[in-house]
């Protein structure tokens, strides 16, 4: 069988610590859990549920992190949901649940990081960056109520007259410090727990799209090639899934995400933009997120294209976004540009849930998913074990599917997306 597609050419790519080359699925194989996807999701799950004695094999289309997983903008930021969202659909024990989670997924990330010693730039440091007072306020609303929740991390507001401290930029009023989130390389990391997950016996299958899954007590996931044979199953191919479920398709929207590396900055220019390496992103709906690589390159994602056609010039549309915001990077190369889909779900809660009873799935973190898909992992693997109180949270609410799959909800997220983009004007 052919191979289908190997890693975008990113910066991720071009620095990954290993290149994963795992087997082709071929043949009958017989598990305890079945997961379809290498991503986050599909990585956590399958290394949580290796950890305590599951036999697991891992079904992958294309490379270990091969979609968002492996090539996002690397932010470390914890918060699972909306707490509002929950609060209104479910009431406040759902959303202390939520809470809880949204800390947690945090330090799932960095126990794995220091637990397998995976080497993937971890840095502590994120800066919320504002360009109107009401987005102040909004900060200042957020420091008080996580303190009065003992939330456990230092945060602090960054008045105008400081800004020079912490970002080489004018364009920014005012900022909010988390000391607790921050920023890393996401392939490594994927690449990481696959090989924790070979630690714990559990098996990858690259280069292996998954054509058909037969639900039922004995459940099997068929590829062009093999099958394997399982006692439950994890969904875990987000806006890649496609047609795998039928159930799933349109619940999820796939839509493009796209960043640029530059050229290394030397250490001047790379303290001049971001004095203490921090990562760093607006307010916006269309934002703008930014950081400094391990070797001191300026990594920029802002343009998110909702139409279902990637943009014919990567750097043409983000370059002109990251010299608005530094112009100091006038002169500077661009080296790489990459892009992908995200899956965006509509009312942008995370959805989970199961199919005929031995199925789980996780998808539709809207773009926020370095830590939200781990906790997912961890959800998942909890439900398999049979502890369902942070899985039936999210099980309980509604999503719906656009009519039409992506050729009417591509073009209906477009339009939307636009209002917001309007309102960000404003």
């Amino acid at each position: 069988m052919k191979d289908t597609n190997e890693h975008a050419r990113s910066y991720y790519a071009a620095t990954a610590q290993w290149r994963s080359d795992y087997p082709q699925l071929a043949g009958e194989h017989r598990c305890d859990v079945a997961v379809v996807g290498a991503g986050f999701t599909g990585l956590s799950a399958a290394l949580f549920l290796a950890e305590r004695g599951y036999d697991v094999a891992v079904v992958e289309a294309n490379r270990v992190g091969w979609g968002a997983s492996g090539r996002n903008g690397g932010q470390l930021i914890d918060g699972f949901v909306e707490l509002e969202k929950i609060e209104r659909r479910l009431g406040p024990e759902a959303t202390e649940v939520a809470y809880r989670m949204g800390l947690e997924c945090r330090d799932i990330v960095v126990q794995r990081i220091e637990q397998y010693g995976i080497d993937c730039d971890l840095k502590f440091g994120y800066l919320d960056l504002a360009l109107k007072p009401s987005e102040m306020d909004d900060f200042r609303v957020e420091i008080e109520r996580k303190q009065r929740a003992n939330y456990p991390h230092a945060m602090r507001m960054v008045e105008r007259e400081e800004m020079p401290s912490v970002i080489g930029s004018r364009l920014y009023i005012g900022g909010m410090i988390n000391s607790g989130n921050g920023h890393l390389h996401p392939l490594n990391l994927c690449l990481g727990q696959a090989r924790a997950i070979e630690q714990h016996k559990g098996r990858i299958f690259e280069q292996s799209p998954v054509m058909r899954i037969e639900h039922g007590d004995h459940p099997k996931v068929h590829t062009a090639e093999g099958v394997v044979h399982a006692k439950k199953v994890v969904l875990a191919g987000n806006a890649y899934l496609g047609r795998v479920e039928p159930r799933l398709f349109g619940k999820v929207i796939p839509a493009g995400s796209y960043m640029i590396a530059t050229e290394p900055l030397g250490d001047d220019l790379a303290i001049e933009l971001l004095p203490q390496d921090n990562a760093a992103c607006d307010q916006r709906i269309v934002l703008d997120y930014f950081r400094l690589s391990a070797d001191r390159r300026m990594l920029f994602g802002g343009f998110c294209n909702y139409s279902g056609r990637d943009p014919k010039d990567i750097t043409a549309s983000l370059q002109p976004k990251m010299l608005h915001v530094f112009p100091q990077l006038a002169d500077v190369k661009v080296e790489f540009e990459w892009g992908g889909y995200i899956g965006i779900s509509m009312n942008r809660v995370p959805q989970m849930g199961r199919i005929e009873g031995n199925t789980y799935y996780a998808q539709g973190y809207s773009g926020h998913g370095l830590a939200p898909t781990h906790m997912a992992g961890k959800v998942l693997a909890d439900a398999i074990g049979g502890d369902f109180e942070q899985f039936d949270v999210f099980a309980r609410i509604r999503h719906w599917r656009l009519p039409g799959g992506k050729w009417f909800a591509n073009p209906a997220l477009a339009i939307g997306m636009l209002y917001y983009r309007l309102k960000d004007l404003f």
